[in-house]
């Protein structure tokens, strides 16, 4: 068995025992436990709120070059290793419009098929918003005003080094860029924001990890995962050398996962007869944890999916989590062939975004006011989630 998946079964099955045996947790559990604990609720919404006050940022856009500048300025804040910008060229198909036409191909890229959910029906059809007047906020309205532009873009990561394997790492991603005439709250500054907070709690010198973790901001998802693949293209082939040479410095340590995040606020359940969806946070939430079983990395991405399904079990204050094998439409696809490869979100992409269980995605509607405390909570499970799994793989430890 090849030894990163065996690593994956090895910690879940130890995680499990963990939690059957009663016994008394090791340091190192104690040590994740403390720091999912400084995760903080009005922290999350503040970073969501202030990503939404650039609009939809908008590939190609001068909001969405200031939102790119404004979260680089925050990961340096933080005390981020070796923030970094990835520059690549973006070019718009010539027959649509500029983010229109890739997502139908990116929704039948090595589908599944569309999970279960639709057992309960369609609601909206998803689509783009483009009309600006659809806004009835003048102050949204004006703030996404400019139109894309083809040209150069730039996608900003930093980095949490590793002190005794700095040449392995997990990849924790979002996508910064939105559409829709909207602020983009919840796609996907829910998720942007999320990476962001997890940067900023391992970036503490208290915090020590065996493993290093790269906190990855996408550009260009809306438009076919531009950014993700132009990661892909340029880094990949970098893992694992040593520069300087006999350094222990590397600068593409070898990728052992990639956890992506994309939208993670809206679980309010199937629509109704009418179409139409509950305005508030269904009982019965939950965090969905994608892998793709069709993927040439589908069994270490299914182990690496229950590891996080057992780190919500011990982690997680109010949601569970629910993994299926349907993972689509995100960045994580891009990696999926060549590392484990995972995705958080709200609901299933396929059957159950795909069905209309979110009806404000990519419209007006996806503003920071639509949102509750407890939609903001789910992102939240979701972060703790996500931060208990990856300090577990990495070894973190809290120095004494």
């Amino acid at each position: 068995m090849h030894k990163n998946r065996l690593l994956l079964f090895v910690l879940a099955t130890t995680v499990l025992a963990r939690g059957v045996s009663g016994q008394q947790a090791p340091a190192i559990y104690e040590d994740v436990r403390t720091l999912v604990g400084r995760l903080n609720l009005q922290r999350y919404k503040s970073t969501i709120e202030s990503l939404s006050e650039f609009g939809d940022r908008r590939q190609g856009t001068r909001r969405n070059r200031d939102a790119v500048d404004w979260i680089e300025a925050q990961l340096k804040s933080y005390g981020c290793a070796d923030v970094e910008r990835l520059t690549y060229t973006y070019v718009a198909p010539r027959n649509a419009n500029d983010d229109a036409a890739p997502a139908a191909a990116v929704d039948a890229f090595k589908g599944s098929g569309p999970g279960g959910a639709t057992v309960f029906g369609r609601g909206r059809r998803p689509g783009v918003n483009r009309d600006l007047m659809k806004q009835p906020d003048a102050r949204i309205r004006e703030m996404n005003r400019e139109e894309p532009v083809d040209g150069q873009r730039q996608e900003v990561y930093c980095t949490k080094f590793g002190t005794t394997r700095p040449d392995e790492m997990y990849i924790i991603g979002a996508h910064m860029d939105g559409h829709g005439v909207n602020q983009g709250s919840n796609d996907d500054a829910s998720g942007t924001a999320l990476v962001m907070e997890l940067a900023r709690l391992f970036s503490d010198p208290a915090v020590r990890t065996d493993r290093s973790i790269r906190f990855a901001l996408w550009n260009n998802e809306e438009t076919g995962h531009q950014g993700a693949v132009a990661y892909v293209t340029q880094r990949g082939p970098l893992q694992g050398v040593e520069k300087p040479a006999a350094s222990r410095r590397y600068p593409e340590p070898r990728w052992l996962g990639m956890i992506q995040h994309d939208m993670m606020l809206f679980d309010h359940g199937a629509p109704g007869p009418d179409g139409r969806v509950s305005p508030n946070q269904r009982r019965e939430a939950d965090v969905n944890i994608e892998f793709q079983s069709k993927s040439a990395k589908a069994g270490e991405s299914m182990a690496l999916a229950f590891v996080f399904k057992t780190a919500n079990e011990a982690y997680a204050a109010d949601y569970p989590a629910l993994v299926g094998p349907h993972m689509t439409n995100t960045d994580s696809n891009d990696f999926m062939d060549h590392v484990a490869s995972i995705s958080l979100r709200e609901a299933e992409r396929g059957s159950e975004i795909g069905g209309g269980w979110d009806p404000l995605g990519h419209t007006p509607g996806d503003v920071f006011t639509a949102y509750r405390d407890e939609d903001f909570r789910l992102g939240l499970n979701a972060a703790q989630t996500t931060l208990g799994a990856v300090a577990e793989l990495v070894g973190a430890r809290l120095a004494r």
